[in-house]
């Protein structure tokens, strides 16, 4: 390993969904003008996703969470209003309340025809969304320690950002069914163990030669080695609708990985535990989010997620002052009081249905909730 300090620069990606301001529903055919007005404005930093209702957002190599806020908000005020002036607007949730799957169609592009020409149904139902972030390390052998440490904390960061209470215009009763779609794809869930980055590389070469896959980008694992970027990038959690949200997870994952590279230094490391063991907090995040804790493995009891979190702030603190995003932490307190999207969609929903609203006008207000609260605070 080097003797300098990796970087920790910080690039968050997020997906959103393309909803019709009349209907609420999600647009199939947006126009080809909305993707090239964004395109124009936002100079390589907006993309089409793989169904033709989603877009998705990408900061530049950021120094610091502060820089990576500042890009957050312009880029979803930015597509916000070129979306609005098509009657659409964009959503960060990672469902849509009650858009029916079988209806959208995916983008064409050669990467995408082969996609859903390999992977069938299984593909199609992939109407879900996404955060993404990536941190850099500079070092190789680095990036392969850590991924197999930073397994244990992914249900922990998961559990903050559930926004993907409902499937079809169903509750669903999980805070994140995006991840019940997602773990239907191959090469999904949480990453295997390597002795290193040849031995890493090595099982990548096997893939590639036997032509199951071109390169590492088809790895879709809640946590991986960037195939194009020298970052370890988080992939398990769900979009945030509430951007102050989302920035305050990507601040937390990079100071968990400065605080396992602290570790590192001084010849000490977080104990690997089995992928059976994270699974079952996996689950738990999945299905309860922050509501009923996860499992403590060394005290081998469930322990409430408050108390967890602040296991984790206090772990991480001086590295949250060394990388400058104390206060950007120190959100994630405020999203335990708040509760995640998953949370504030499903008040929406019951207090529609109290109020007399049949389901369709509930979930249409749980659509007007999640427009609003995606651009709050981007101005």
């Amino acid at each position: 390993m080097r003797g300098t300090e990796p970087s920790f620069t910080i690039g968050i990606e997020e997906e959103y969904l393309l909803v019709d301001l009349e209907s609420r529903d999600l647009v199939v055919d947006p126009p080809d003008s909305l993707m090239s007005e964004c395109e124009a404005r936002l100079k390589g930093q907006v993309s089409p996703e793989f169904m033709q209702s989603q877009i998705e957002i990408g900061t530049r190599k950021c120094d610091n969470i502060k820089q990576a806020a500042e890009e957050i908000a312009y880029l979803r005020k930015t597509v916000a209003d070129v979306a609005g002036k098509h009657g659409l607007a964009p959503i960060a949730a990672s469902t849509h309340p009650f858009a029916d799957w079988s209806n959208q169609k995916h983008t064409p592009k050669a990467r995408y025809d082969a996609i859903a020409r390999d992977m069938q149904t299984v593909v199609r139902r992939l109407l879900i969304c996404g955060m993404h972030v990536h941190v850099g390390l500079d070092d190789d052998e680095l990036r392969i320690d850590l991924l197999s440490q930073v397994s244990y904390f992914l249900p922990h960061l998961l559990a903050l950002s559930t926004s993907s209470p409902f499937w079809g215009g169903d509750v669903t009763g999980l805070k994140s069914y995006r991840l019940s779609v997602f773990d239907d794809m191959p090469r999904t869930g949480l990453p295997e163990n390597f002795d290193g980055y040849e031995d890493y590389q090595r099982h990548i070469r096997v893939m590639v030669e036997a032509g199951l896959i071109e390169d590492g980008t088809k790895l879709w694992w809640d946590v991986r080695p960037s195939a194009r970027y020298p970052t370890l990038e988080m992939r398990i959690c769900d979009v945030c609708t509430t951007m102050q949200d989302g920035v305050a997870i990507a601040a937390l994952y990079c100071c968990i990985l400065r605080m396992l590279y602290r570790l590192k230094r001084g010849n000490q490391r977080w104990r690997r535990y089995s992928n059976m063991l994270v699974q079952e907090n996996r689950w738990r995040a999945q299905r309860y989010g922050i509501d009923e804790g996860l499992v403590d493995f060394g005290r081998c009891e469930i322990v409430p997620y408050g108390d967890l979190l602040e296991e984790v702030l206090e772990l991480t603190a001086e590295d949250a002052a060394a990388l400058g995003c104390a206060e950007e932490v120190r959100h994630t307190r405020a999203i335990l009081g708040t509760g995640t999207s998953a949370h504030r969609q499903t008040a929406v929903y019951e207090e529609a249905m109290a109020g007399g609203a049949d389901r369709r006008e509930a979930l249409r207000q749980v659509v007007d909730f999640l427009i609003s609260e995606t651009v709050a605070g981007t101005s």
